[in-house]
């Protein structure tokens, strides 16, 4: 029987670092991380690239447009992808690798480890081993994290602690699957539900970077619109609770979305979500055309949306029919 075929695309993180003197730095190559997990090789045949060997910390919009170039280029010669990956700002890579290559039939797997491949007690070789197990099983599509035993849409995963092995969540929406072993235990539909019937991802290249989030904080000056102008083309603003905002931004929020500007609104609550609806504070945001609702989505899957759509159009009709549109399980369609 031949076995599938999968593409390691290392590009650095802790599970690729070891001590220099200076603090753990990326220096393991990808075939010598495969190497470490010669089970891998027993589930398929691994071929490996490597467009970068970097702290994720330093992963940039630019270089997820790498990675995803890198699958791209060899799309139709394998049946999935493992992306080794810091975790740092995986959950970003994860989402922007959603909107960049959107229904993918393949699966598109992101993981790494909270120990370095080379300590004694690592987790790498046990995450590792888990993504090819994941990205070799027929049922697989789409964008996905794995790690810690936990399958996550690519949208919706989140680093919840720093050192723990069960690093990653899944934010206001069921893991896809759980992996003991070798055993896959699916809980929801793994991706979008389109893509299992697609032979073909729908792919996208360009990106708009000038997004900044914004953090509400009490007494947050409201000339910080007008100081974000000339660097920013759109601010997620991550308000109080279910979607609070104090009366004195009224005039510089009105201000920013009238210039042509783009903002999102989400909030700050880690779980559960948004509705300007509820309280006063809020509503006054609610049916303005040129103000995006975040709904229940992640702050990591807003920034990489955001970018995505105007990397797209300025055009607001098609602005707001692209961010509403659910992708890789990002958002509930609206009701």
């Amino acid at each position: 029987m031949t076995k599938p075929r999968i593409l390691l695309v290392a590009t650095g993180g802790t599970i690729a670092s070891a001590e220099d003197g200076n603090g753990l730095t990326p220096q393991l190559t990808g075939e010598q991380l495969a190497g470490y997990v010669p089970q891998a090789a027993e589930l398929a045949d691994i071929d490996i690239v490597q467009p970068m060997n970097i702290d994720s910390t330093n992963m940039r919009p630019a270089d997820w447009q790498a990675i995803g170039d890198a699958i791209l280029a060899q799309y139709e010669d394998y049946d999935g992808f493992v992306v080794l990956h810091g975790t740092d700002t995986m959950a970003y890579t994860a989402a922007a690798l959603s909107y960049l290559i959107q229904d993918s039939p393949r699966p598109i797997v992101l993981t790494g480890s909270q120990q370095p491949m080379g300590s004694p007690f690592t987790d790498a070789r046990i995450n590792l081993y888990q993504s090819v197990l994941y990205a070799t099983d027929p049922d697989s599509h789409d964008v996905a994290v794995v790690f810690g035993g936990k399958v996550v849409a690519g949208t919706r995963a989140r680093k919840q602690r720093t050192m723990s092995f069960n690093a990653f969540t899944s934010v206001n929406y069921p893991e896809l699957a759980l992996i003991r072993n070798d055993r896959i235990i699916r809980t929801a539909p793994a991706g979008s539900g389109d893509a299992r019937a697609a032979s073909e991802p729908r792919v996208y290249h360009d990106l708009d970077e000038r997004v900044f989030v914004l953090k509400l904080t009490p007494e947050v000056n409201p000339s910080v619109f007008e100081l974000l102008r000339r660097d920013y083309d759109a601010i997620i603003l991550e308000t109080f609770g279910v979607g609070g905002i104090p009366d004195t931004l009224h005039d510089a929020i009105f201000g920013w979305v009238d210039s042509g500007r783009t903002l999102v609104v989400t909030t700050q609550v880690p779980e559960e979500g948004l509705d300007l609806g509820v309280y006063e504070v809020g509503r006054a945001y609610a049916e303005h055309p040129g103000i995006l609702k975040g709904a229940d989505m992640t702050c990591e899957a807003l920034v990489a949306k955001t970018m995505w759509v105007l990397g797209q159009t300025r055009e607001p009709e098609r602005l707001r029919e692209l961010f509403y549109r659910p992708v890789n399980c990002d958002r509930l369609p609206e009701a």
